[in-house]
C-alpha cells in the first residue's frame, strides 16, 4: 500500500501540470478541486478513521475557510471593516485558521459529550447553524453567494497562475498527509486509536479520552478550514451551499470509499469520487444513484474501502483463508491419527 500511495502522489504531481502545458486546462481545474477536497477528507479521517468520530458538519469548516478569504477581499475592494480588509494572503490564512480553531473548540467541547447517533446529529446541527447564519448575511450575498474579486496575495506566488495555485494545493496535501502520519503514529495518535477501540479500558488506566478527542477534533477542523481557504482561492466564488450538510456527506463518502484508517485512503476516495462524478454527470443527471450503489457495494464487499482492497485483495484473502483452513485440517487430522498410537503405547 505504501508503494501505491507513492505512485498516486507522483501521478498527482505530474499529470495535471502536463495536461495544462499541453492545452488541457480543464483537467488542471478538475485535479485542483480534487486535491483540495482530498485535504478536507484527510482532515476528517483524523477523527473518523483514527478516532471513531463520525462528524456530519465538517463542510462548515470549508465554508469558514472560504469566507475568511472572501470577506476581507470584499471590504478591501468596496470599503468598510478596515480591521480585516486586506488582500494579504497571510491575513486570510490567519483568519481561516483562527476562526476554524475557535469554532472547532466550542462545538467540539459540546459535541464530544455525546456518542453515536447523537454526536452525528449535533455536529450536523452546528453545521446547519453556520449555514443559515451565512445565508442571513445579505451584505456578503446571502444565499446568492459572494464573488472573490482578488485572490490572496503572497510574496513570490501568483495564485492567478493555475500552475502556482495547483502547486500550493498539492504541496499542502503532501504536508497534511505527513502531519497526519506523524500524529497517528505518535503517542497522541495511538492513545486516540486506543480510545476508539476500547474507551473503558483507556479510562481505567487513567487516560482522559475527552481531552485527546477534543484536541484531535480541533486539529481536524483547522486542517479542513485551511482546505476551505484553498477552495475559496480556487473557485473565486463562495456561497453557503458549500457548507450544507450534503457536502459533509460527500467528504465522508470519500473517506469511507477510499478507506478510513488508511493514510492515503481519503485521497483515493477523493480521486474516485471526483472522476466518477465528472464521468457519470456527462451520462445522466441522476449520477447520485450509482454513487449510492457504489457506497453500498464498497461497505458490503470492500473491507477497509478501496485502500483496504488494494493492500489486501479479496482473492488473496480467499486464498490465504483456504490455505489456513487446509493447514488447520491437516494439523487436526495429524493429531487425530497420533492419538490412538499414544494410547496403544500406554497400554
Amino acid at each position: 500500500m505504501r508503494w501505491f500511495s507513492i505512485v498516486l502522489l507522483l501521478i498527482l504531481a505530474i499529470v495535471p501540470p502536463v495536461a495544462f502545458i499541453t492545452g488541457h486546462a480543464f483537467w488542471m481545474d478538475l485535479f485542483t478541486r480534487l486535491v483540495v477536497l482530498a485535504i478536507a477528507a484527510v482532515a476528517l479521517n483524523l477523527i473518523l478513521g483514527y478516532g471513531g468520530l463520525v462528524s456530519f458538519g465538517h463542510a462548515a469548516y470549508l465554508g469558514l475557510g472560504a469566507y475568511a478569504v472572501g470577506i476581507p477581499v470584499y471590504h478591501a475592494t468596496y470599503g468598510g471593516f478596515d480591521s480585516i480588509a486586506s488582500y494579504n494572503g497571510f491575513v486570510h490564512l490567519g483568519i481561516a485558521i483562527a476562526v476554524s480553531a475557535v469554532y472547532a473548540l466550542v462545538t467540539g467541547a459540546i459535541s464530544l459529550r455525546t456518542r453515536g447517533v447523537n454526536f452525528i446529529m449535533i455536529t450536523m446541527a452546528f453545521g446547519q447553524m453556520i449555514f443559515y447564519a451565512i445565508v442571513s448575511l445579505e451584505t456578503y450575498g446571502g444565499d446568492d453567494g459572494l464573488t472573490i474579486d482578488v485572490r490572496s496575495e503572497f510574496p513570490g506566488i501568483n495564485l492567478d497562475n493555475p500552475l502556482a495555485l495547483y502547486g500550493l494545493c498539492y504541496g499542502s496535501l503532501v504536508l497534511v498527509l505527513y502531519l497526519v502520519y506523524r500524529i497517528s503514529n505518535s503517542r497522541f495518535g495511538l492513545t486516540l486509536q486506543g480510545a476508539r477501540s476500547n474507551e473503558e479500558r483507556m479510562r481505567a488506566i487513567g487516560v482522559d479520552c475527552y481531552r485527546y478527542r477534543l484536541t484531535a477534533y480541533v486539529i481536524s477542523g483547522v486542517i479542513c478550514g485551511y482546505a476551505g481557504f484553498l477552495l475559496g482561492n480556487f473557485t473565486t466564488f463562495i456561497s453557503p451551499e458549500m457548507m450544507d450538510w450534503t457536502r459533509s456527506g460527500e467528504i465522508m463518502f470519500m473517506v469511507i470509499l477510499g478507506g478510513a484508517t488508511y493514510l492515503c485512503g481519503p485521497v483515493i476516495g477523493a480521486l474516485v469520487f471526483i472522476l466518477l462524478e465528472h464521468l457519470l454527470s456527462e451520462i445522466t443527471v441522476y449520477w447520485h444513484l450509482p454513487f449510492g450503489l457504489l457506497l453500498i457495494a464498497s461497505v458490503l464487499f470492500l473491507r477497509g474501502g478501496l485502500a483496504g482492497a488494494l493492500s489486501n485483495p479479496p482473492w488473496f484473502r480467499k486464498d490465504r483463508s483456504s490455505a489456513l483452513a487446509s493447514d488447520t485440517s491437516t494439523a487436526a487430522s495429524g493429531t487425530a491419527t497420533k492419538a490412538p498410537t499414544r494410547a496403544d503405547d500406554d497400554v
